[in-house]
């Protein structure tokens, strides 16, 4: 059988640094063009990124925009506009006086660039003031930029989402501490469509060929599972990825006659199995609230702790929540629920296999919160760790 590779665009970063570089040209009174050029670092190579539009809008003020282009990818950024603003100032005095206030959630990304969240851009919650744009965007930012600057030059970069804040309702940035609009997020300039139909095969190739050397298997949703499957020294041979297919990766692993899987991945994505949803992409489905409730009911939680639960934005605010009960009352209800939702995600994985291909296959389950600590190992996982 032969399947056609799905396509790989470019992170968000990418997209926002081609804008910065479009800006910055333009107030040098350079040519810009359809397309600029920048080096992705990650991986090292040079790519050509279109620009929508470039125009000078102050003395030493220039706008560019571009499009995001995530690839295959069924990710909510495809098409979304990403603009840079990029102020100069020609005198090292200029900037060195500004008042600390006028640059709201600025972050010095080198000694004569600054970067700055506009609208659109993420804030994160435990560091108050500070916009959502990680290391690599920075780097990112400050590489391609810094080459193109005079000496005496100094910028202002600011990375506008106009469609960010509403974008990110539709995200689980909250549950990681990410409020008011989408992150900069990434460790690489590529776009692994990791939710293309393609991608499924080539998720399926891997199991296959993993299955042949080892009866238990990991399998890491997301990048936060595998980071954290890494720290705890999980053999790398025996980690498959599974992005949000689980339904059909679980049956490959019983037609490959595998015994064990173990399950690694945020609470808010796990959690979905415990309800019977087995591809947990939130463009398919959600419920994560509901199950979490009604497991919670079942423990016999009074109806006030329950709507408080059932009205919360994310399940990683309702997982704060009742931790902050537990440590006010002295009670372990965080422990009992998510001991009975790990239970029941091993339960209802191992019948869904079983319907599907006649095979008995072991399931355990660790769910790990936004700070990557572990809630739960179920009690299959445990016993499956011997084999791991």
């Amino acid at each position: 059988m032969t399947f056609m590779k799905p396509r790989s665009g470019y992170t968000l970063p990418v997209f926002a640094s081609a804008s910065a570089i479009a800006a910055l040209r333009y107030l040098h009174q350079e040519e810009v063009g359809e397309k600029v050029w920048l080096n992705l670092i990650e991986p090292a190579q040079r790519v050509e990124i279109e620009i929508e539009q470039v125009a000078r809008i102050g003395v030493n003020q220039a706008l560019a925009i571009t499009r995001s282009d995530p690839g295959d990818n069924l990710d909510i950024t495809r098409h979304t506009p990403v603009w840079a603003i990029v102020e100069l100032k020609v005198s090292p005095e200029n900037l060195q006086s500004v008042s600390p206030g006028e640059f709201k959630e600025t972050e010095s990304i080198g000694s004569k660039i600054l970067i700055q969240g506009g609208e659109g851009v993420g804030k994160l919650i435990d560091q108050p003031g500070k916009s959502a744009i990680y290391q690599y965007a920075q780097r990112l930012l400050r590489e391609n930029l810094a080459p193109l600057l005079k000496p005496e030059e100094q910028i202002i970069v600011t990375i506008i989402l106009p469609e960010g804040r509403k974008l990110a309702q539709r995200t689980s940035n909250e549950a990681f501490g990410v409020v008011e609009g989408l992150s900069l997020l990434g460790t690489s300039g590529i776009s692994q469509p990791l939710s293309a139909i393609g991608q499924l095969d080539v998720y399926l190739e891997e199991l296959k060929l993993k299955a042949r050397k080892f009866d238990t298997l990991v399998f890491c949703v997301g990048e936060n599972g595998l980071d954290l499957a890494q720290q705890m020294g999980i053999n790398p041979e025996q980690r498959v990825k599974t992005a949000n297919w689980l339904g059909p990766m679980l049956v490959a692993a019983g037609v490959e006659k595998v015994k064990g899987i173990l399950l690694f991945g945020y609470h808010g994505k796990l959690i979905k199995l415990a309800g019977g949803i087995f591809h947990t992409h939130h463009h398919l489905a959600d419920g994560r609230l509901e199950i979490l409730t009604a497991h919670l009911a079942q423990l016999g939680l009074a109806t006030s702790i329950l709507q408080q639960v059932f009205r919360s934005k994310t399940t990683e605010e309702a997982l704060i929540y009742l931790r902050q009960f537990d440590q006010e009352h002295n009670t372990h209800w965080v422990e009992q629920v998510y001991r009975a939702i790990a239970a029941q995600i091993d339960e209802r994985c191992s019948d869904y296999i079983r319907k599907h291909t006649q095979e008995s296959v072991w399931v355990g389950s660790v769910l790990f919160d936004r700070d990557r600590s572990i809630i739960v190992k179920s009690e299959n996982s445990r016993l499956l760790g011997n084999t791991i």
